[in-house]
């Protein structure tokens, strides 16, 4: 079994934070680390993202206008020397350039050989356009965004960090109607809730199906994940078939080899936290204990406090949170006309419109992504 550090891949909205605090109780054995990879893709000298391009003040405010991806690297490092196992979520997409641009190795994190011909900084790692977005130009300096960066990407690996590193992680992946998350998020960038968050405009591009979609095939054709699927889909002929696939090799002697795809959906995990929990803890190789479900005392909220800190008005419900629970009434089946006419009373029709089209564009992705889905 795997015990290196688990990393959960996820999109916004995806009751994550609710799956987190669950790992929280663990302090015994796990260090949770929470979205560390957002230091760097919004506010560092490498960001990839643009909502806070043109505002320098907001990013040195932030206090982490100077992480970069080998920062945060760096400190998953020394919290993996601890004695525990490191427990990472986060949103895959802080790894992948918006839009679906092309990806190539972070400056920081790009390790090149001296004297052909590029430019190297103190530590032998690439240096792209500069430092904090300044790049030379015949000698004067302008501003400009630091991505695209001046650095070779790898074949087909669809984010800014090398295979390398992405080795070092057990990857698991966490998932959630877009119907449910969209709106949920496009309520994080309106009044009254965007002057807590600090976004003031909903980005389709942070809707993250995308980017999961795209790493979780990244990971699997490069064999970090599967090719066995947590809870496998009998086929009569000893396989397991997904997406067309059939994984031949599924037999009992090798149901220990290797990382399992382990995707959670947030429906099913609402529906059967214990059992879903539980059948999670397995495929990842941690002791399930039912107490991991309650969280209520001074501690375990302080704990939560201080790790969501950093993402105000984003995680309010997780860290009010006294536990994970079955929902008490299953989800109603809704129509799309009747999804849209609650979105037209709650955002107007901007708002439902806009909500409309980034559900629709992210659908396929995140069915594509269901069919691996945990069942219990």
């Amino acid at each position: 079994m795997s015990d290196k550090p688990i990393f959960v891949a996820t999109h916004p909205r995806a009751c994550s934070t609710a799956f987190e605090r669950v790992f929280m109780t663990r302090r015994d054995s796990l260090q949770c680390i929470h979205e560390p990879f957002g230091d760097a893709f919004y506010f560092g000298p490498e960001r990839l993202s643009e909502r806070y391009e043109d505002d320098e003040e907001a990013r040195v405010a932030s206090g982490f206008s100077t992480s970069t991806f080998k920062t945060i690297f760096d400190r998953i490092e020394r919290e993996s020397t601890q004695g525990k196992r490191v427990f990472i979520k986060d949103i895959i997409h802080y790894l992948v350039p918006p839009n679906g641009k092309p990806a190539s190795v972070a400056p920081s994190l790009f390790k090149v050989k001296r004297g052909i011909g590029t430019n190297d900084d103190v530590n032998g790692h690439a240096t792209a356009n500069g430092a904090n977005g300044v790049a030379a130009n015949g000698g004067a300096s302008v501003k400009a965004p630091p991505y695209p960066y001046a650095t070779e990407a790898e074949p087909e690996n669809p984010t800014v960090v090398p295979l390398e590193l992405l080795s070092k992680f057990h990857f698991t992946f966490l998932i959630r109607d877009p119907h449910y998350s969209i709106p949920s998020y496009y309520r994080c960038t309106i009044p009254p809730l965007d002057d807590v968050t600090g976004f003031h405009e909903f980005s389709p591009s942070e809707a993250g199906y995308d980017e999961v979609r795209r790493v979780f095939d990244y990971l699997r054709k490069v064999g970090l994940v599967g090719p066995r699927v947590a809870t496998p889909v009998a086929t009569g002929d000893g396989g397991d078939k997904r997406d067309g696939i059939v994984d031949h090799q599924h037999r009992p002697s090798s149901k220990k080899k290797g990382v399992e795809i382990c995707v959670v959906d947030a429906d099913d995990l609402l529906d059967n936290p214990s059992l879903m929990i539980e059948t999670y803890c397995k495929s990842v190789g941690i002791p399930f204990e039912p107490e991991m479900l309650s969280w209520d005392t001074e501690e375990d909220h302080a704990f939560a406090r201080a790790a969501f800190e950093k993402w105000k008005g984003f995680h309010d419900d997780a860290i009010a949170s006294k536990e994970l629970k079955a929902r008490t009434h299953s989800k109603s089946f809704k129509s799309e006309e009747e999804f849209d006419a609650e979105w037209r009373e709650k955002f107007g029709e901007k708002g439902a419109k806009v909500i409309r089209e980034t559900v629709n564009r992210n659908m396929a992705d995140y069915h594509y992504l269901k069919q691996f889905a945990l069942k219990v």
